[in-house]
């Protein structure tokens, strides 16, 4: 027996330093990693792919994962489908907090995107007639920007005491307009029957509408501040430092000139 006991003691020595080795080879691999999981619509895939060619010579490969819609890129990230996204201005991410009690924090901005007023029917907001259809997207902070862009025009009044408001806010509306929220995918698609639509620009983008059927934008100012768009992440990652280079890697006068080639305008950088 107590041969048998030396022998195993022996064998059990010579095992723990491979299995030390091993363990640590398997941490040191995961900690190492850097791949990097980024939401995006599909409209800034041509602004990102340079990008994550960039960051591959780094060592860093950047997965571009796209959406169609508002209400997934946050979820994904939440459920850690994603490690980023960038899509929301600072505005939507703390309203999409608020009501889903999540915890995505900003890591970096990226660019202005003012809401535009376009139709295909008129050339000017005063072209506008009574009755007229003016749809505007559905989810809750683009409607209330929405709102707000129409008023700023002279369209409708809305009260202004509502952080967020719908239609039902319309205080005051001369003209008797047809106020119509709609998925915001499809504002672009909705031109054909409305006289004109408030479109974010992605889905503008992604439509070619032209910048001559633009009839009125959203003011660049302080009150729009809260509408920069941002790369965003989980607030547990807000220290990732490969995140931290994915918005450096955005942050750059390669972006800016890719911005100007393909929005033509539309976009702003805001870093």
């Amino acid at each position: 027996m107590k041969k048998s006991f030396k022998h195993f003691s022996w064998l059990l020595l010579l095992l723990i330093p491979l299995l030390i080795v091993s363990g640590c080879g398997k941490s040191s691999s995961s900690s190492s990693s850097k791949t990097v999981k980024i939401g995006i619509m599909g409209s800034d895939e041509k602004i990102w792919q340079p990008i994550q060619r960039k960051l591959k010579k780094e060592g860093i490969t950047l997965k571009l994962v796209t959406f169609t819609d508002y209400n997934q890129p946050n979820a994904a990230l939440t459920n850690h489908e994603i490690d980023l996204n960038s899509f929301q201005h600072t505005y939507f991410m703390d309203q999409w907090n608020k009501a889903h009690k999540t915890n995505i924090v900003s890591i970096g901005k990226t660019v202005r995107a003012p809401l535009r007023l376009y139709s295909k029917k008129v050339k000017s907001v005063s072209a506008i007639k009574k009755g007229d259809q003016i749809t505007i997207p559905n989810d809750s902070t683009n409607e209330g920007r929405a709102l707000h862009l129409l008023q700023s025009a002279g369209l409708i009044k809305v009260n202004n005491k509502v952080a967020l408001p719908t239609p039902k806010n319309i205080t005051q509306n001369k003209l008797n307009l047809k106020i119509t929220p709609v998925d915001a995918a499809q504002t672009p698609r909705s031109l054909t029957d409305a006289t004109a639509a408030v479109i974010n620009n992605e889905f503008a983008s992604e439509a070619k509408l032209p910048n001559s059927e633009t009839i009125y934008k959203e003011k660049i100012n302080k009150a729009s501040i809260p509408y920069i768009n941002i790369i965003a992440t989980n607030k547990a990652d807000k220290n990732n430092k490969t995140y931290k280079k994915v918005v450096e890697a955005y942050q750059t006068a390669e972006t800016k000139k890719l911005l100007k080639k393909y929005y033509h305008g539309l976009t702003i950088p805001a870093w």
